[in-house]
């Protein structure tokens, strides 16, 4: 077995076309391209710090499934051990809240209510405030 997969792997090499160039070798940045040389855009870490907390509250329902199958075997301990779990995340989301942990700052330099106005006053309606 490990024979065919050695020719199949001398097959690809030989007749496969070879057409190196910079962009195979960069790493792919989600669309964006380098313009002129220039180094990576800044990246808010507010997004790694979303993700990190969208990856912890979704282990949550990998633990809270079993208990999900097994509820009617598990009892009043079962369900007290959940409760407190349940508390627990509630209160790890209530810091987040306060730390501003969810929100992401914006470079948006107007906001959408003046949008709004310069849109209105474009079209000719009148601008409600």
């Amino acid at each position: 077995m490990p024979l065919l997969a050695i020719i199949l792997l001398a097959v690809n090499l030989i007749f496969a076309p070879h057409n190196p160039y910079d962009e195979k070798d960069s790493a792919f940045e989600c669309g964006f391209h380098s313009f002129l040389g220039q180094n990576r855009t800044q990246f808010s870490i507010s997004f790694f710090i979303f993700a990190l907390l969208f990856l912890l509250f979704d282990l949550e329902i990998l633990l809270v499934y079993p208990y999900v199958v097994s509820a009617y075997a598990n009892g009043v301990y079962g369900l007290t051990i959940m409760l407190v779990f349940f508390l627990a995340l509630t209160l790890g989301f209530a810091f987040e809240l306060g730390k501003n942990a969810l929100k992401i700052e914006s470079r948006q330099t107007y906001t959408l209510h003046s949008n709004y106005i310069k849109i209105n006053k474009i079209v000719g309606k009148p601008a409600k405030v």
